[in-house]
């Protein structure tokens, strides 16, 4: 397809339709506001991710912003790199140049984290070599909600259950940017197949024994009791709000009860003992975060073992998240842990 038709199918299909006219009319008032020069697209072959590849070349129209549309093959099924050839193709039509990269590393446990942490690690170097800022990811309503029914089933706190932010760090050079978060996943399923006619379905999507998944089946049940994710959501916007608060609070409890050096965080311990628990699972998160430089926090589980461990009076030391915290004068210490 040449891009002079690839130019007019995109433009009349955001013109034509009302409803997906006013998702690009937003998406791009949401581009215009970041004013950022360009963009990683993260691709993965599903409807999410086509639509904002569509949505993103739309734009690119309209701006000089220039869009990279890179798809992660994380190589643990067989037919994965088939696939991502097919998108490859599929976007090729439409004059969108789709770069694959292949994860070598081998994911054998705790597969959706694993491939996670793999997808953002090599988006991010890609970003790194390009002199990107910003990654665009299709996250969309349907997957706010998912993320809070798994947080609520993990027993988050406040900061878990108020769900994802549009914008993010991945760190201290590359931001993570959402800008689908208050669009319906059946309207970006609309969009992939009016432009793109298909798109790739991931049989780990139906494969019950992930959580997402399971959650992601309760929604039919929960619509026939009368409980709709427009409610939900409506929670989750005022946990949001909470949540804001709470920021606020911790900045300044960071800045007067951590010393924070190249190799260790130093935590005053007999003021951290005074917090409540919630904050004090935000401290630990924070730390972890700062010296690992993780994206995603540790499960409250976790968090809570180690809290209830640095209590004990024969606490010397413990582990979590490849750190490890000891007691060091009248402070907590946290390093990075040393790898056997």
């Amino acid at each position: 397809m040449s891009k002079k038709n690839s130019s007019v199918i995109l433009k009349s299909t955001f013109c034509d339709f009302e409803e997906l006219s006013l998702i690009y009319s937003n998406f791009r008032n949401k581009l215009d506001k970041l004013k950022r020069k360009s963009y990683l697209v993260a691709i993965s072959g599903g409807p999410d991710s086509l639509a904002l590849a569509a949505l993103s070349k739309a734009y690119s129209f309209e701006k000089k912003t220039i869009f990279y549309y890179v798809l992660v093959n994380h190589n643990i099924r067989s037919k994965s790199s088939k696939e991502a050839e097919q998108v490859k193709a599929l976007l090729k039509n439409y004059d969108i140049r789709l770069n694959v990269l292949k994860n070598n590393f081998v994911i054998k446990k705790n597969i959706q984290a694993q491939a996670r942490k793999v997808r953002y690690e090599m988006l991010n170097t890609y970003c790194i070599k390009k002199n990107i800022k910003t990654i665009l990811t299709g996250h969309n309503l349907d997957d706010q909600v998912e993320t809070f029914f798994i947080r609520l089933s993990r027993g988050s706190g406040l900061t878990g259950l108020s769900a994802m932010k549009p914008l993010t760090k991945l760190d201290k050079k590359i931001e993570l940017y959402r800008p689908l978060l208050d669009v319906k996943k059946n309207s970006l399923i609309k969009i992939s197949k009016k432009i793109f006619k298909k798109y790739i379905i991931d049989p780990s999507n139906k494969d019950t024994k992930f959580l997402r998944t399971k959650i992601r089946n309760l929604k039919r049940p929960l619509m026939k009791s009368g409980i709709n994710y427009d409610q939900i959501i409506k929670s989750i916007n005022n946990l949001a709000s909470s949540r804001e608060v709470l920021d606020q609070y911790l900045e300044e409890i960071f800045k007067d009860l951590i010393k924070v050096s190249k190799k260790q965080i130093l935590i005053d311990y007999k003021q951290f003992k005074k917090l409540n628990l919630e904050v004090k699972m935000q401290v630990i998160h924070k730390c972890i975060k700062v010296l690992k430089k993780n994206y995603y926090n540790l499960r409250s589980k976790k968090v809570n073992f180690l809290l209830s461990t640095i209590e004990k009076q024969s606490f010397k030391k413990a582990t979590l998240g490849g750190c490890l915290f000891f007691k060091k004068k009248d402070d907590l210490c946290v390093i990075v842990e040393k790898s056997v």
